[in-house]
């Protein structure tokens, strides 16, 4: 029996071959942040000469890519990139994803609408049926969590404000739980347009086009569901 650790080695390393043909001197790719990212940005560092660097969502990779050797560009600088690869909290069917455990969902989410493609890169215990499970976070402008917080409970949700955190932009994040998302894409444009609200964490307007998920039987890829 594999453990939890032992699959995300195995989807990180799965992530690297898949986005191996990919890889050009001039090419930038997109990472994000999470534990399973931790491991496809070691996976990664092999390869390095493979391409001209990176992107990522957060100080916390950038980091990390430093010290392994890989270039990292500012999003600014970077007109196009073939690939963003990151971890999920949780993920449907749909491939529609909640993110943001590591409070990166913002920069997460920008960095990921300039790829031409997202893969999502998770273990089997990260695929749900119904999202919600896992508490939403929500980036807030600071002077604004206790109105989004007012709202967020209007819809139905419980927002706890996460002690003591402070986003890369300087925001605070809310994580939701009791929530059934049944629309997720509705969802993630209803929070979003609550004013103070920087992001929601649901990916669903804009989902993974591919998830890499790695099962007790090995690394599955996955499609989104026909509608």
């Amino acid at each position: 029996m594999l453990t939890q650790q032992e699959l995300k080695q195995n989807v990180a390393q799965a992530a690297v071959d898949y986005i191996l043909p990919m890889l050009r001197p001039d090419v930038v790719i997109g990472v994000g942040t999470g534990s399973t990212a931790d491991l496809f940005i070691d996976a990664l560092a092999a390869h390095k000469a493979s391409f001209r660097g990176a992107v990522s969502s957060s100080e916390r990779s950038s980091a990390r890519l430093a010290a392994l050797g890989v270039q990292v560009f500012d999003l600014n600088d970077v007109e196009s990139m073939p690939v963003y690869v990151d971890g999920a909290d949780e993920i449907d069917a749909g491939l529609h994803m909640v993110k943001g455990g590591g409070g990166a969902l913002t920069r997460e989410k920008i960095v990921a609408s300039v790829a031409e493609q997202f893969v999502c890169i998770v273990d089997e215990s990260k695929l749900v049926g119904q999202l919600g499970g896992f508490p939403l976070p929500i980036e807030v402008i600071p002077m604004a969590v206790g109105a989004v917080a007012r709202e967020l409970a209007r819809l139905g949700g419980k927002p706890v404000l996460r002690d003591g955190f402070v986003t890369d932009n300087g925001c605070r994040i809310l994580d939701v739980s009791g929530l059934a998302i049944a629309d997720p894409a509705q969802f993630e444009a209803r929070v979003n347009n609550i004013p103070g609200v920087v992001t929601c964490g649901l990916f669903a307007i804009a989902g993974a086009d591919v998830a890499l998920m790695s099962t007790q039987d090995g690394v599955r890829q996955l499609r989104p569901a026909s509608s």
